[in-house]
């Protein structure tokens, strides 16, 4: 697992360097073509790992209740961030895969409800979740590093 934990912390750290010297307006500007933007990708990214980790075990998430609304599986942006409130989420961004990483290690995720992504996959276990989180975070890298180019 201590790979796989890696590897998420990476592309966070992939993510943040993207995003680098972009200004708030750039971040929440939406491209023809897309439907959504790198604002919302990037706390889609919070909220996604904190459903597939947490929620599915059972256990309560450590992102606020109102991101986890506005940013999960099936939205789009609805309002723009300031400045504080994306400060905020690259906190999460940053800080949740450590604090993943020790729950992991402190043992709390003992159960898993059972999940089908929208691409089919069947999430089963923690460890399965951890894997194909990973793979969503790559796929959303793509896109901020697509949008990055546009805005």
């Amino acid at each position: 697992m201590n790979k796989q934990f890696e590897v998420l912390k990476r592309s966070r750290d992939l993510v943040l360097k993207r995003i680098e010297g972009l200004s708030l307006e750039q971040l929440h500007i939406i491209p023809e073509g897309f439907n959504n933007n790198i604002a919302w990708n990037v706390a889609h990214l919070v909220v996604t790992q904190q459903l597939l980790h947490y929620k599915l075990s059972g256990l309560n998430c450590l992102a606020p209740d109102e991101l986890i609304e506005g940013y999960r599986k099936g939205t789009f942006p609805t309002k723009d961030f300031t400045e504080e409130e994306f400060e905020e989420v690259k906190e999460l961004l940053i800080g949740l895969p450590e604090t993943l990483e020790e729950d992991f290690e402190a043992g709390i995720f003992t159960k898993y409800q059972e999940y089908e992504t929208s691409t089919g996959f069947v999430i089963d276990s923690f460890e399965s979740a951890v894997a194909f989180n990973n793979l969503h975070e790559g796929m959303h890298l793509g896109i901020i590093m697509n949008l990055s180019k546009l805005v």
